[in-house]
């Protein structure tokens, strides 16, 4: 059997292809305007799902093809695990529910925490 020096052959590079491609198939898109980044769809599952659906857009709404673009959704939230069950009293007494943040604050030596009023505006708990 002769080994080869080169790298990899065509047909293992085939084969990472369709891998990679496979993958794409397991995400949501969202599709959005460049211009306005207004989202016109979310939660497209798979890649050429959301290439049809981007197409179908744009020929709906008469844009240019670089006017519509879609991404991958992000996988994380915005909450840790098991913070569903925190809650928080402000102090005029409304029960609030805790918002833990990804990023985490070495000063705390925890994650940042907040909550959101009924207005929909952000407070820091730390």
């Amino acid at each position: 059997m002769k080994t080869n020096t080169q790298g990899i052959t065509f047909n293992q590079f085939m084969q990472r292809c369709n891998e990679a491609t496979a993958l794409l198939e397991e995400y949501t898109y969202y599709i959005f305007r460049t211009d306005n980044n207004q989202v016109l769809a979310r939660g497209v599952m798979g890649f050429e799902a959301a290439k049809e659906t981007a197409n179908e857009l744009r020929k709906k709404l008469k844009l240019k093809w670089d006017q519509v673009k879609f991404k991958a959704e992000r996988g994380g939230s915005s909450q840790r695990q098991g913070a569903s069950n925190q809650w928080f009293k402000t102090g005029s007494g409304e029960r609030r529910r805790i918002d833990y943040a990804p990023r985490y604050n070495p000063s705390k030596r925890g994650h940042f925490r907040g909550y959101y009023d009924k207005d929909g505006n952000y407070h820091d708990i730390d």
